[in-house]
């Protein structure tokens, strides 16, 4: 089974999801997504397997989304997922693939049921 992390090594979460994963005997693909982030095709795929809305997957507390009025209700998604992709710190944290589907995990134990 091939599992891949979006991780920000920085995060208590997103440590404390890749700790559960490995005590769980998976050794993930670890893609540090504020370094190599993900293309505006791929986040579409990752929203699409969430089943999420651009802005639900916003990291509403950055100065990035306040600097670029991203709670403005009259954004369409095309333009979230363009914020998103330029600055890839908005991006919740962690999330993780495997079989097929996504989960953010908050909390951490909330990827388990995907593996």
């Amino acid at each position: 089974m091939s599992v891949e992390i979006f991780h920000n090594p920085r995060c208590s979460k997103s440590r404390q999801t890749l700790a559960l994963l490995q005590e769980n005997g998976v050794d993930p693909v670890i893609t540090e997504y504020l370094v190599s982030p993900p293309s505006k095709e791929r986040l579409t795929e990752i929203l699409d397997l969430l089943n999420m809305k651009p802005r639900d997957l916003m990291r509403k507390g950055e100065a990035e989304y306040k600097e670029n009025n991203l709670g403005d209700p009259a954004l369409g998604d095309a333009k979230l997922i363009q914020a998103m992709v330029d600055h890839p710190k908005l991006i919740e944290r962690p999330i993780v693939f495997a079989n097929g589907k996504a989960r953010v995990g908050r909390p951490p134990e909330s990827v388990l049921d995907i593996l």
